[in-house]
């Protein structure tokens, strides 16, 4: 590791802090951000909410009981991504070598820098500075010779809050080399890499609880226990030892949306115009990268918590909202709904640059959808695959301009300006927004048309 000197930056609150910034009238209150029906999620949450035991991830149920005078919001990933391109832009004003690990957090790579005199220190300060003066939210600053020790200091560096109060964190917590196995010995095992619920419990039954536990285990028992790879990884970490550098930020592999429903659907004609507004909301941000897609696919969860994927990948990349929509529509008419749809979702990988209006080549094999003949929920068979895709390079041709010029109107006049008559809902058109519904649905929303709002994003966001 050298003389690296890598920063984490943590926004606190992230969703939750953007909401009451926007609101100040929230101040002081428990707020937390997610769906607040049966099947909802916590996304992130005020400290004055974590008084009470919320955090993210917890089920907005479990959230209620625990602190009932909660101030519930569905959340707006749009305000969320705005502030985040303000942040990483302070970001890239210190380093050009900055990770992105969310909306909220981020590694940057500041060995290179003139300012170093004092470990970092000085550039920890002017972000969270900036920070507080551009955007008017709080983030910590974690520093270290890794990205592990710049994690885990962040996180010390955090505010505090339980049933006596909120307590204010160090803001920065820098780890000297000397020190870092006097820092990161005493940790819960859990706060390493690769410790989810199910490793942290095989751990325990070894009588591991703290990092240092792990080191003084038999060599090779992790191996033997939890396997070469992760008993391996673990034993590194322990000893300290993380050389992975800090990689700049990368394109997304891939593009999508998915929904948790208020009551398990059943209806074919329902999921497929849900299915609709969601590839309409992913298309969007597709064609908003540049990029085309030569991958569709979607997920399903069922009633019973069982989920199948289905996927199909083209010759040619495509980015029209009808021909995605035509691929989707199929693989999701390949499914047996029988049993109730408890979430759907789609996405598109497999990037390229943009089509640019040229006729699409496509195999004409009939493979099968995840291994299965092309079917219904009955016995009728659908189209093959070949014809399928023969039918979305027709609309990538015919309906390429046209989808430019939709993009054009919505980017002046709003995504609710115009769109497919299959968008059209009680309150008018209503187009799938990005990120909107990820927390699960509201206790009011049915699962379609959204409540105002919405939710978002696929990671916590929330920030600790």
């Amino acid at each position: 590791m050298g003389d690296r000197v890598i920063l984490h930056v943590d926004m606190d609150a992230f969703f939750a802090s953007v909401e009451v910034l926007d609101r100040p009238e929230l101040k002081g209150r428990p707020v937390i951000v997610g769906g607040d029906g049966d099947r909802g999620v916590v996304a992130a949450c005020t400290y004055e909410a974590r008084r009470f035991g919320v955090h993210s991830a917890m089920s907005s149920t479990l959230a209620k009981r625990l602190c009932p005078d909660a101030v519930f919001l569905p959340g707006r990933f749009s305000r969320y991504v705005e502030e985040s391109q303000k942040l990483h832009a302070i970001f890239r004003d210190v380093t050009p070598l900055v990770e992105g690990i969310a909306l909220d957090e981020a590694f940057l790579d500041v060995s290179g820098s003139r300012e170093l005199g004092d470990g970092g220190l000085a550039l920890a300060q002017r972000i969270r500075q900036r920070v507080a003066d551009e955007l008017h939210l709080a983030c910590s600053v974690g520093i270290g010779r890794s990205k592990l020790m710049a994690k885990l200091a962040s996180k010390e560096a955090k505010p505090r809050a339980d049933r006596v109060g909120i307590a204010a964190g160090a803001g920065i917590v820098r780890v000297e080399a000397d020190l870092e196995l006097e820092f990161l010995h005493p940790l819960p095992v859990r706060a390493l890499w690769g410790v989810g619920p199910v490793t942290n419990k095989r751990l325990e039954e070894m009588g591991v609880r703290t990092v240092g536990d792990l080191t003084r285990l038999p060599a090779g028992t992790l191996e033997r226990r939890l396997g070469t790879s992760l008993g391996r990884h673990l034993q590194a970490l322990a000893r300290g030892e993380d050389s992975r550098p800090v990689v700049p930020d990368q394109e997304a592999k891939s593009i999508g949306h998915e929904e948790t429903f208020a009551r398990d659907l059943w209806d074919p004609e329902d999921l497929a115009a849900r299915l609709t507004r969601m590839v309409d909301a992913s298309a969007s941000h597709l064609r908003r990268a540049g990029r085309g897609a030569r991958t569709v696919s979607i997920k399903v969860k069922f009633s019973d918590f069982s989920q199948l994927s289905r996927s199909h990948s083209l010759t040619e990349p495509i980015d029209a909202t009808p021909a995605l929509g035509a691929v989707a529509q199929a693989l999701l008419a390949s499914v047996d709904i029988n049993r109730g749809v408890r979430l759907l979702g789609v996405s598109f990988s497999g990037f390229a640059d943009e089509p640019q209006g040229r006729q699409l080549a496509f195999s004409w094999g009939e493979e099968p959808v995840g291994g299965e003949p092309v079917r219904g929920a009955g016995s009728e068979p659908l189209p093959s695959l070949a014809m399928v895709e023969q039918e979305a390079v027709r609309l990538q041709s015919s309906w390429g301009a046209v989808t430019d010029a939709v993009d054009e109107i919505r980017a002046r006049y709003g995504g609710s300006s115009v769109g497919a008559a299959a968008l059209m809902g009680p309150r008018g058109l209503q187009p799938r927004r990005r990120g909107e519904a990820q927390w699960g649905p509201s206790g009011t929303d049915d699962g379609g048309q959204s409540s105002p709002g919405g939710k978002s994003g696929g990671d916590d966001g929330g920030g600790a």
